[in-house]
């Protein structure tokens, strides 16, 4: 499936969550069976051969393709939840969006200094949630091999936001310039 094709499956909606907003909806993209499976493979495809052990995804549909993913890559998954989502001992970071702040979560004990992780979300946007992710693995002594999503919104610049910070690979299926 090529960029164009991806492209298709993609709803804009005007003025979401917030007047002059253009929400990119990729929830089609999900419901299609090709769409689906072409970008999980055209990610995993990218990054079979980095040692991934792990791919860690951000709540919520950084689950959707952070654990097919995973699977391709023959990896696990650490889900990066929300506060009070998890039952035991978390890592925690805080973090600024597009529209407001918030905090994710990862159980202590999700990953160890012997992990390659590999984080993946359906998009990039300010770069907020990336760095947020990023920090969590960092906080666990794991090593951060790269950054892989459905879209980016270049125009955000987020690119610039998470290598102040990580200097690893971001790789995206969709810019949007």
């Amino acid at each position: 499936m090529s960029t164009f094709e991806y492209e298709k499956l993609i709803v804009d909606i005007p003025d979401y969550p917030e007047p002059g907003v253009v929400f990119k909806d990729v929830t089609p993209l999900f419901a299609n069976p090709q769409g689906l499976a072409a970008a999980v493979d055209t990610i995993a495809t990218h990054f079979i051969h980095h040692g991934i052990t792990k791919v860690v995804g951000a709540e919520a549909r950084g689950f959707l393709l952070g654990a097919p993913v995973a699977y391709r890559l023959t990896a696990g998954f650490v889900p990066a939840r929300k506060p009070g989502k998890l039952p035991r001992e978390v890592h925690q970071q805080s973090y600024d969006l597009e529209y407001g702040s918030d905090t994710l979560e990862i159980h202590k004990d999700a990953l160890t200094p012997n992990d390659k992780v590999l984080i993946v979300d359906d998009l990039i946007a300010t770069g907020g949630t990336c760095v947020a992710s990023a920090k969590l693995v960092q906080q666990t002594g794991a090593q951060l091999v790269g950054f892989a999503f459905l879209l980016e919104l270049a125009f955000l610049h987020p690119r610039e936001v998470v290598h102040k910070e990580f200097d690893q690979e971001i790789f995206s299926l969709i810019h949007v310039d």
